[in-house]
Formats: structure tokens, sequence, C-alpha cells
């Protein structure tokens, strides 16, 4: 069982990302053309094919999934504070997370609900911040 605290660091990956995987995702659930159309992409604004940012975040769930919640009494998440794209995933990416626990308490309210307020962030293997976001979880609680 993992132990959280403020400033803690939980850092996963690599994750590789191949261009099937970026249209399959796309196709499914994001099927704008520069996510499904490597040649249009090519002319576009990005040069060339990008991954959904939704892709992006489920990636970042995966890896925190493995890293730092298989295990855990997390249950729930009432949502994120923000969520940020500052640069695009392009296929052929090898995606590396970093995990930062920015709060933990008790809740007021329920004292077996722990809340965690934590910063997700992604990088490409050139350094390149590709995700940001801040989400709150909740863990079930066992006190004696």
């Amino acid at each position: 069982m993992r132990i959280f605290t403020p400033g803690l660091l939980i850092e996963a990956g690599p994750y590789a990302l191949t261009q099937a995987e970026v249209l399959q995702f796309a196709k499914a659930y994001d099927p704008q053309w520069f996510h499904t159309d490597a040649q249009a992409a090519a002319g576009g604004p990005f040069g060339g094919l990008i991954a959904s940012g939704w892709h992006t975040c489920g990636i970042a769930m995966r890896l925190v999934a493995d890293a730092a919640l298989q295990g855990s009494e997390s249950y729930a998440s009432p949502g994120l504070a923000y969520v940020r794209w500052p640069h695009p995933v392009r296929p052929g990416d090898d995606l590396s997370l970093r995990a930062t626990v920015l709060e933990t308490r008790v809740s007021r309210s329920k004292p077996t609900l722990g809340i965690l307020r934590w910063r997700w962030q992604l990088f490409n293997a050139g350094g390149a911040e590709v995700l940001d976001l801040e989400a709150t979880s909740l863990f079930e609680l066992k006190l004696s």
C-alpha cells in the first residue's frame, strides 16, 4: 500500500505511442481530421498527425493507475481543477509521467474519506510538457 504525503513525487513510463493507437482512439472518440488523417494533418497547423488530448489524459491515467493506484483504496474522483495540453503528442512519442502530491487531508464531513490533490504532468522524450492537470482523488480510510 502506497502512503501519499505532500511533496511525494511519483514517476512512471515511458509509454510508447504508436500511430495505429492514435488513429484507433481518434476514430472511436475524437474524429477530427488532425487526429485521423495523416495526409491532411501534414499540411495542417501542427505539421502532422497528433493524438487527441483526451487520449493523452487516458495514457496518464494508465500510468498513474499502474504506478500509484493499483492495490490502493482509491475509488473515485470528483474532478479536475484544470487540464492543459501545452504541446501536441505525436505518434512515436515516448511519454513519461511525473505526479506530485500537493495535499492530503481527511474529509471533515466523512472521517473515513481521504482526499488527495495532486498534479499530473506528461513529458515527451525531448522534455516538452504535453499534459498538465490537477486531479482530486478519493480514498477509503481504514480507521482502527
